[in-house]
């Protein structure tokens, strides 16, 4: 038997080592501590790091979403399609923009929106007004990104990629590249694998909507002089630009990330091939040791072609069969202290979401939701503590049998 750990396992957590603290010290004896050198650094160095041609950094990754929403002109009669299990912010973005929701289903394995239940929500709705495509990447698994944009048919595809920073698809594919999307969001949120303490980001590879993206983080404000238009206001009696001078082109919002956040970040990600190996180490170890527990615990289905880069952990844990409700079982794991949660309920589900679009039957996702629960995930993890999270789960499982 396992001793129990001398910490809290939490279902995820940050891991700041002294690297981390020395880059953020750097900034706090600095002379910038907002829009300054860190961010056009971590920005490059995520572009790098996903293989993108541009990234654009923001408060969050919800920042991201709408910002997403934003450059794409979303607005009244438009609507978007995306997969009922995801967190809130994938389609609040879209209603705060004034357009509609449509629900996918996802498959009851994975969690994911792939093509076919793409088409089957695009095949309910009037294609005219059908805008956009938000695909999620969830726990750190990508459906096929190439057979998503073909049956997204042409429509704009922006996928929240919250969850899978450092996932590799396909033959040379990353995510966050781009090769099938017109934008890919992120998070940096403190349990996600690169932890900024807050932050998101929006990767592209046209250059024009990186510099639209830029403008909305800030007020919708430019200091280009080739593009200002009021020329009797911008320039001096020579002709030159008036150094102090700037245009708010559009509506936008203040959504920018400071250098204290961009230099954690980026200290962060230098380290991302690492923690993503962690990453995925240790949950090979959950499925091997989660064998033991079949049929009633499973590990999450997998998708062919991808390396995923594990945010979460996420077993199926037949509740129903077990005989047991599923707070029950996460209580008794609290008090071993083992934190879990549940990701998500489906938003179909939420009050606010059926109270707008009426009762949606959604099987895969209700399936799938009845079934999850995160187990502890983060990247300085032990293999005992593993094998202490599953043998605690077994008894558990033992008992109810």
């Amino acid at each position: 038997m396992t001793s129990p750990p001398r910490r809290f396992l939490s279902y995820g957590r940050q891991q700041i080592g002294d690297d981390d603290i020395a880059a953020v010290t750097d900034v706090l004896r600095g002379d910038v501590l907002t829009t300054g050198p860190k961010v056009a650094a971590f920005e490059l160095s995520l572009a790098k790091a996903t293989g993108a041609a541009h990234a654009v950094v923001c408060s969050s990754g919800t920042a991201a979403l709408h910002l997403a929403a934003m450059a794409l002109n979303l607005g009244p009669g438009d609507k978007v399609v995306m997969p009922a299990l995801t967190f809130l912010a994938t389609a609040n973005v879209v209603r705060l923009r004034g357009a509609e929701v449509v629900f996918a289903d996802v498959n009851p394995e994975t969690g994911l929106m792939g093509a076919q239940e793409l088409s089957a929500a695009l095949a309910r709705e009037d294609s005219e007004n059908v805008k956009a495509v938000f695909p999620v990447h969830y726990a750190g698994q990508c459906a096929a990104p190439d057979q998503l944009a073909a049956a997204a048919k042409g429509l704009p595809v922006v996928v929240d990629s919250c969850h899978a920073l450092g996932t590799a698809y396909g033959v040379g594919g990353k995510v966050g590249d781009c090769r099938h999307a017109v934008m890919e969001t992120f998070s940096f949120h403190p349990v996600k694998t690169v932890a900024a303490g807050e932050g998101g980001a929006v990767t592209t590879n046209d250059g024009d909507l990186a510099q639209r993206l830029r403008r909305l983080r800030n007020h919708g404000i430019t200091r280009d002089a080739e593009s200002f238009v009021r020329d009797d206001l911008a320039r001096d009696g020579g002709g030159a630009p008036n150094p102090w001078y700037y245009e708010m082109t559009e509506l936008g919002l203040n959504c920018r990330l400071s250098d204290l956040h961009c230099a954690l970040g980026l200290s962060q990600l230098v380290k991302l091939d690492a923690f993503c190996a962690a990453r995925r180490a240790l949950a090979a170890h959950y499925d091997e040791k989660l064998v033991s527990l079949a049929p009633l615990v499973k590990p999450l289905g997998r998708v062919p072609d991808c390396d995923p880069a594990w945010h979460l952990y996420v077993a199926r844990i037949d509740f129903a069969a077990l005989g047991l409700e599923r707070a029950a079982v996460m209580t008794r794991l609290t008090e071993a202290g083992i934190g879990t949660q549940v990701h998500y309920l489906p938003l179909h589900m939420q009050p606010y979401y059926r109270d707008r679009y009426g009762e949606i039957s959604l099987p895969g996702a209700e399936t799938f939701y009845r079934q999850a629960l995160s187990l502890p995930l983060f990247q300085d993890m032990t293999e005992e503590e593993v094998e202490y999270v599953v043998e605690t789960l077994g008894r558990i499982v033992a008992g109810a049998r």
